[in-house]
């Protein structure tokens, strides 16, 4: 990182500490999900409440479309960091009605979350809600943006333009474990718009995708198209595939895929949204 570009990053981060002192006036509550943009916020929350006395809550949502041991994992390193740790445990299949895998899912899901969210906040008497967007996903493909809008959802990162390469660069210099943590999303993006979505299609994603993980693996996507098993990696580790095909095609077919296929594009974020971010407006903030 060039001179100008540190300098940029430092005057960011004293705006984000700026800002942070002023919502720590009162008591917050911060959407966590044990990833390093809400690892971040939380930080920095606890720290400016430390000259405020106020509390910050670190509030982790039970769900079932993210990777299973999350929540208890996210749980603790709340605690670690010194926030008040809560769980909410919600079906979003059914409660967003999602179970069609619709386009506009991530707006139903994140709109059905946060009003859970605000639910608890209200009983505890919080009236300011923090969540970790940043600057770089306002410049692609999502829609639950427009829910947190709807809902005066506050988003830190978005609004002092600090980029995911700078978030981590952050949560390093703060010494937070998950600085370096691939990101995972919800399991439902492993699957095309309009495919009834169950939670034992994922479950089975989530296999596969543990399997390579434990081959050495780093960033992994399993998308699924009907018997298809489309295998996102990062190209640089092309030849730890071969290496490893009979056993990986040997696992997968197992799991219930009869074609395992490799993608030569690698892995990649939003795979599934190509198409319909090429006609959909970004949502900027």
């Amino acid at each position: 990182m060039g001179k100008e570009q540190t300098d940029g990053t430092m005057q960011k981060k004293q705006q984000l500490l700026d800002k942070m002192e002023q919502y720590a006036n009162q008591d917050v509550m911060v959407a966590f999900s044990g990833g390093v943009d809400s690892g971040l916020l939380l930080k920095l929350a606890c720290e400016a409440a430390k000259k405020t006395g106020r509390k910050v809550y670190g509030v982790t949502v039970q769900t079932k479309l993210h990777p299973s041991g999350e929540m208890e994992a996210a749980k603790r390193m709340a605690k670690e960091i010194g926030a008040q740790s809560l769980g909410i445990a919600i079906d979003e299949l059914k409660g967003a009605g999602i179970m069609d895998n619709p386009v506009n899912r991530c707006y139903l899901c994140k709109k059905y979350l946060f009003q859970k969210m605000k639910e608890e906040a209200h009983r505890l008497g919080v009236s300011i809600i923090l969540e970790g967007t940043n600057e770089d996903d306002l410049h692609v493909y999502r829609p639950g943006i427009r829910a947190l809008r709807e809902l005066q959802i506050v988003s830190p990162l978005a609004l002092t333009h600090i980029t995911k390469e700078e978030v981590r660069s952050l949560a390093a210099q703060y010494g937070l474990s998950m600085a370096s943590k691939p990101a995972a999303p919800c399991l439902a993006t492993r699957f095309p718009y309009g495919t009834a979505l169950t939670y034992e299609k994922m479950r089975r994603v989530e296999k596969g995708e543990n399997y390579l993980k434990s081959l050495g693996f780093q960033n992994v996507r399993l998308r699924v198209h009907d018997t298809v098993a489309r295998l996102e990696l990062d190209t640089e580790e092309f030849s730890h595939v071969i290496l490893h095909k009979d056993k990986i095609a040997g696992f997968l077919k197992e799991l219930g895929y009869s074609y395992i296929t490799l993608d030569l594009e690698g892995f990649r974020s939003g795979s599934m949204d190509i198409s319909i971010a090429e006609g959909e407006e970004i949502l900027q903030a």
